[in-house]
């Protein structure tokens, strides 16, 4: 529809604007860390499209698309990359590590490949709610309360995104053979964007990429053009679907094309020649091929283009400017949300942190 569409284009622009400033941030120093997207937008946003809020997330590192369409705003990114007292997390995640339960997006955490087994539990657990609540259902009926039981059958699934580098780690072995077994409602979608870092495809595998690994599992799987976002969102909605009517888990595996550096902390030119990223992004890049679209469409033009450019960069800027600004979490934040009730061994850090400040008050703002 031409409004969803419409939608999709702002949230892609918005996208690549936060990524530009973010990354140009860091590189200024004022964040630590950053990574981004560029050339995968596609991948996320076409797939987020097609999900439900009630589908829980497991992201990698590079999805903050997913997040950015379920409605995290630029100004929960920004205190989250500048770690300031705003940030969900407090301050005790590394930037890009975001999470947010309302809505239903686990926070990132840095090892690869943790979030795969994870998420075969949390569709585990979906699965099992949905047998109770079906069995709850039946035993109204037969008990001649048919309309008795209005709670709604659980109706989703578990999705969990990761790079072609995470499908050589056991974790994904695990979590495949778990699924597939446990036949859990879930889609493992990969992210094949040509490089582990600095390792090419193929120095990783010999075989015909990660979808062909789906027979040995049994466990049924689509190929699909990552750049593409009517693909991607179609592979996605039919995946859901499938997943949620066989109670099955779905492997799709996205072809694209990692246009950034690997994060801050690489220097992809290294490995591979700026000739390469400009030749994919011409031919490629996802945003390009909405804006071609749509231009086609007579939905958009030039101008209408530039327009929405430039609004989503000063709204990125405003954000990041305010969120800059703020004071960092408090450092009793740093011993709260674990458990309930704060451990003795907690309590006895948390005070011996506060007698070496008040020792050397010279040292700590």
């Amino acid at each position: 529809q031409k409004n969803v569409l419409l939608r999709v284009h702002r949230i892609m622009n918005r996208l690549r604007q936060m990524d530009d400033i973010l990354l140009n941030a860091q590189r200024q120093g004022r964040i630590s860390f950053y990574l981004t997207c560029r050339g995968e937008e596609g991948s996320m946003i076409g797939s987020a499209s097609a999900l439900s809020l009630d589908d829980v997330v497991l992201a990698q590192y590079r999805e903050q698309g997913v997040l950015m369409w379920r409605g995290f705003t630029l100004e929960q990114f920004t205190n989250q990359t500048f770690t300031n007292d705003l940030d969900l997390g407090r301050g005790r995640q590394m930037p890009i590590h975001y999470g947010s339960r309302a809505l239903n997006y686990h926070t990132v955490s840095s090892p690869l490949g943790t979030q795969l087994p994870q998420a075969v539990g949390v569709a585990y657990k979906k699965k099992l709610l949905k047998l109770e609540q079906e069995e709850q259902r039946q035993q109204l009926q037969q008990q001649g309360h048919e309309g008795s039981n209005k709670n709604k059958v659980d109706g989703s699934i578990s999705i969990v995104y990761f790079g072609d580098g995470a499908a050589s780690t056991t974790d994904f072995h695990a979590a495949c053979n778990f699924a597939a077994t446990l036949k859990t409602p879930m889609i493992f979608f990969c992210r094949n964007n040509g490089y582990a870092i600095s390792t090419k495809i193929s120095d990783q595998y010999a075989s015909d990429g990660i979808v062909s690994r789906s027979k040995a599992y049994g466990m049924a799987a689509i190929r699909v053009d990552g750049n593409d976002i009517f693909a991607v969102h179609a592979a996605t909605k039919a995946a859901r679907e499938y997943a949620i009517l066989n109670s099955e888990p779905v492997l799709i595996e996205a072809i694209s094309y990692r246009a950034g550096h690997h994060s801050t902390s690489d220097d992809s030119t290294q490995y591979r020649s700026i000739e390469e990223v400009t030749t994919s992004e011409k031919m490629n890049d996802p945003l390009r091929r909405l804006d071609l679209f749509l231009k086609n469409q007579n939905w958009m033009n030039d101008n209408d283009l530039a327009i929405i450019g430039n609004e989503e960069r000063k709204a990125v800027i405003k954000a990041m400017e305010h969120a800059e600004r703020r004071p960092r979490p408090k450092i009793d934040t740093m011993f709260q949300d674990v458990y309930k009730s704060m451990p003795l061994n907690l309590l006895l850090q948390e005070k011996n942190l506060h007698n070496h400040m008040k020792k050397y008050p010279g040292k700590y703002d």
